[in-house]
């Protein structure tokens, strides 16, 4: 007889225990027979507890590829959290068998040995498993669905219940977002004003309602909103850095002159857009969108137009603004030499339809709904065993049930969306639309799109700087772990399973639109590790950047507010301080606009930061040695970014990896 050393780490979750019989089968070139893992008068299947148990075999098995598990009720039928398996075999290997399942029923569940293989390379002989079988079940489980035609699809679920376990929240984070969503008005303090349908009569009272939750940021956001230099800093480093763009050459559509907006001629348009000084801002997928009616009243969503110039002392100034998208005399240009409140009215609208677009266009759809689609691809696309599935599993983290959330409590007609921006109702579906036709492969990596709209010499543009630093490290990272398994362009045209992932992407995701330059195949290890390096980019950092600091940059609502109810003005010289008022969304919907940003921009106890790995996933020296080389420059550049920030009036940390979560869960 010989004996094997069987350890089984069941994981330190929430109701992560089982008190049923556990069964085992160690399978190599033969295999053991199922063996009842032997159990005293306590379960030694606590959650968070590790077991040792002794498996005797005729004859040795050979090299172990295999594991399978059942469990049968003992007393009644519970789910059982299993984190992996180590079986030492009798001359000394140790084999790893990662997991991080959850076992629910009494089936036979089988489970790979952990050293990851390629499809082309996986000759191991199993006659009762498959990747493909794998593959097949998972389909069954993960099923594509078309929320709204013409973007990207998203997980079949017919009700919060009929979530798999395996992507659902723990407790921890459940109770925290419960109790989050259900006491934030009176966290806020502001429960007795939330039904209040009136308008705002003075500042002062605008200005109460952060008395209860305040940032750093957002104090500061409240001191200097009406600042043009404040104003133009947003574009750079505020929740939406995604649109500015170096200008070039005037629009047709956008009759600007030298008159207009340099006083005695010290300037021209033509000499400043030569010496990269001029930058624009253009609204125009908001053009034509139907807007909102919220407490029976119309509300009113614009698609400005802004030119800004950087000035000799580096700063980001308005220099004109049109709000509606066609010119003409009932649509007039802005400018900072115009009356106070012209000028301030003017910058709100564009405040107002900057929330719309960006919370729709750079948060929902090119980071949620493209996460959800990596997502489901991945887990129809590529088994456990396989190296790409194990390097971004973590990046994938309560990705679904967050999206699930969202369609159900944001998007939906009764939601979030509808009863509280201009942009809700039809307008989200024509936003995401729109959208996504315009969505480039480019756009999502950072140092393309960084160089496609001309910003690569622009300074204090610290977004720039912390995510060009972050998606290097990525790439490093990503590049030297999937290196170390594709030593060839051919080996990458090989694998099917890799092949069909990124295609399922481009047909679910992007809609097999290809004029927006996703690729539908790889044929280059080059093509795979930028295309990787963009979706943990996308999942972690991106996301980071521009959800995180929603509540900081939104709870002053005057400089974000998510809906407005005037019509803007057609001519210069009517607008006063109440006009400016009658225009802000009602108090009602401020106030609710206020705790949704507060639950979408606080960060869970449990949460999982870039670069840190509580599965997992790969057992092989090299990317383990790879995972700590990660982590070393991800502290760094924390260092790095903290010891900047002293310097600032107003820091940017948004792009801190000690404040990057590793997946889209929020």
């Amino acid at each position: 007889m010989v004996d094997y050393e069987v350890t089984v780490f069941t994981g330190d979750l929430a109701f992560a225990s089982t008190f049923d019989n556990v069964y085992i089968k160690l399978v190599g070139k033969d295999e053991s027979k199922r063996t009842l893992l032997p159990r005293s008068w306590m379960s030694p299947f606590f959650k968070g507890k590790v077991s040792h148990f002794t498996i005797s075999c005729p004859a040795f098995l050979g090299k172990l590829t295999l594991i399978e598990l059942d469990k049968q009720t003992k007393f009644f039928q519970d789910s059982w959290y299993l984190a992996k398996v180590e079986v030492t075999s009798p001359e000394g290997h140790t084999y790893h068998f990662p997991i991080y399942h959850w076992i629910t029923d009494s089936d036979v569940h089988r489970f790979r040995e952990g050293t990851a293989l390629r499809i082309f390379e996986d000759n191991d002989s199993l006659d009762k498993y498959s990747r493909q079988q794998e593959l097949q079940q998972q389909q069954k489980v993960y099923c594509w669905d078309v929320y709204e035609a013409g973007i990207p699809h998203c997980m079949k679920a017919d009700s919060f219940l009929s979530l798999p376990c395996d992507i659902r929240f723990s407790l921890t984070k459940i109770t925290e977002m419960a109790y989050t969503a259900a006491k934030g008005l009176a966290e806020l303090e502001l429960r007795e004003i939330a039904e209040c349908k009136e308008n705002f009569t003075c500042i002062e009272d605008i200005s109460h309602l952060l008395s209860a939750h305040r940032t750093e940021t957002s104090d500061y956001v409240c001191q200097h909103w009406k600042e043009d230099a404040f104003f133009g800093y947003q574009f750079l480093n505020g929740v939406n850095p995604m649109l500015i763009q170096r200008c070039t050459s005037l629009l047709e559509n956008f009759p600007v002159n030298d008159d207009m907006v340099f006083l005695h001629g010290q300037h021209s348009l033509a000499d400043e857009m030569e010496n990269g000084n001029i930058f624009l801002c253009d609204y125009k997928l908001l053009d034509g969108v139907q807007a909102n009616t919220i407490n029976g009243k119309k509300q009113y969503l614009m698609a400005p137009l802004v030119l800004l110039q950087k000035t000799p002392d580096d700063k980001l100034m308005p220099l004109a603004i049109q709000l509606k998208q066609k010119p003409g005399d009932e649509n007039p240009i802005f400018v900072p030499t115009d009356s106070e409140y012209d000028w301030l009215l003017a910058k709100i609208f564009v405040k107002s339809a900057d929330f719309n677009l960006y919370e729709l266009s750079a948060h929902l759809l090119r980071i949620h709904l493209l996460a959800e689609v990596f997502t489901m691809s991945l887990l129809h696309n590529l088994p456990m065993v396989h190296p790409l599935y194990k390097l971004l599993k973590p990046h994938t983290r309560y990705t679904l049930q967050i999206n699930y959330l969202a369609r159900d409590l944001l998007l939906s007609k009764d939601g979030d969306l509808a009863k509280f921006t201009a942009s809700g109702g039809e307008g989200v579906t024509t936003i995401l639309q729109k959208s996504l036709s315009s969505l480039t492969y480019s756009s999502l990596c950072i140092p393309d799109d960084i160089a496609q709209r001309g910003l690569t010499d622009v300074p204090g543009f610290y977004y720039r700087d912390d995510g060009l630093k972050i998606w290097n490290i990525i790439h490093s990272f990503v590049s030297n772990v999937l290196r170390h398994y594709y030593k060839t362009d051919d080996e990458v045209q090989q694998d099917t399973e890799l092949q069909n992932w990124i295609q399922e992407i481009f047909e679910h995701g992007f809609l097999s639109q290809e004029s927006t330059g996703i690729p539908q195949k790889f044929s280059t290890v080059d093509e795979m590790v930028k295309f990787v390096t963009m979706v943990i980019f996308t999942c972690s950092a991106q996301h980071t950047a521009v959800n995180a600091g929603q509540y900081d940059f939104g709870a002053w609502m005057p400089n974000n507010p998510t809906s407005l109810q005037l019509p803007p003005p057609t001519e210069k010289g009517a607008a006063n301080e109440k006009t400016m008022l009658d225009t802000f969304p009602d108090v009602n919907t401020t106030v609710h606009a206020m705790a949704i940003t507060w639950l979408l921009s606080t960060q869970s106890s449990d949460r999982v930061l870039l670069g840190q790995y509580p599965e997992m996933h790969f057992t092989e020296e090299v990317p383990l040695q790879e995972i700590l080389k990660f982590q070393e420059n991800l502290k760094k550049l924390s260092a790095d970014i903290k010891d900047r920030n002293k310097k600032l009036d107003l820091p940017y940390t948004y792009f801190d990896p000690e404040v990057i979560e590793n997946s889209v869960s929020i």
